[in-house]
């Protein structure tokens, strides 16, 4: 516990799977959050993220998660950042660095520049893949990015930090479970302007609030055992039990 409450824990991305991630880790007592997110609370956000009510429409999402926090965890400082997430503003978020990323954000451009910048940092990482149009809850698996499959985010991830020269040291939770048509379009590489602008116009994907919900769970676990055991990956039972293999 002591270790919890010692321990920075950055999340970028507060949607989906990221308020997930964020409430799993305040109420297991982490002492220090550093949230991200630069996005307002959307009526479309209402079918599947925590920090989407009726109450919060409109408000930016960064805000609502620090007042949650607050509320279920008066001891942690949380660090609200209200920032869009790219290769010019990255650099800002490890000036001191964290002990651990959660990356919880769906947009390759924005995605690939964090997971580099914490590489680069040496700051332990566990990133979300792609959860939208996934149904099956028992397809998710967890491992180091040179090992995931089946997961078209996961390969342009895979594709972009190579270029970078990063094969390896990044864990991550994703889905073997076979994506549609629909999501292989929308992991596509996005126009080169795309590094012009905040952000770009994608195609809408289906989203459950179970599945999306369960991968910013396993990985606030994943989270959790690394500190708790002070140092490397963690156990490997978590991986058989997402598995189903015990």
């Amino acid at each position: 516990m002591e270790r919890l409450r010692r321990a920075t824990v950055l999340v970028a991305g507060l949607g989906a799977v990221g308020s997930y991630a964020v409430e799993a880790l305040a109420r297991v007592g982490i002492g220090r959050l550093r949230l991200v997110d630069f996005d307002i609370v959307q009526p479309s956000n209402l079918n599947r993220q925590l920090f989407a009510l009726g109450s919060t429409l409109g408000r930016p999402k960064v805000e609502v998660a620090a007042e949650r926090v607050r509320d279920i965890h008066p001891g942690c400082e949380v660090e609200a950042r209200r920032l869009f997430i790219a290769s010019d503003t990255v650099s800002q978020l490890f000036t001191d660095p964290p002990d651990v990323l959660v990356d919880a954000i769906d947009s390759l451009g924005p995605k690939v520049a964090l997971l580099a910048a914490a590489h680069r940092a040496g700051v332990w990482t566990v990133s979300a893949m792609g959860a939208a149009t996934r149904t099956d809850p028992f397809a998710l698996r967890v491992a180091d990015i040179s090992e995931t499959e089946r997961c078209p985010l996961a390969r342009w991830v895979r594709r972009r930090l190579r270029a970078l020269g990063i094969r390896s040291g990044l864990r991550c939770v994703y889905s073997i479970e076979p994506a549609p048509r629909a999501a292989e379009v929308a992991a596509d590489p996005p126009p080169a302007e795309y590094e012009l602008r905040r952000g770009r116009r994608r195609r809408a994907l289906g989203s459950l609030p179970t599945v999306t919900g369960m991968f910013g769970l396993v990985a606030a676990n994943e989270v959790i055992l690394y500190l708790a055991r002070g140092a490397g990956p963690a156990p490997a039972g978590l991986t058989a039990a997402v598995r189903g293999e015990r």
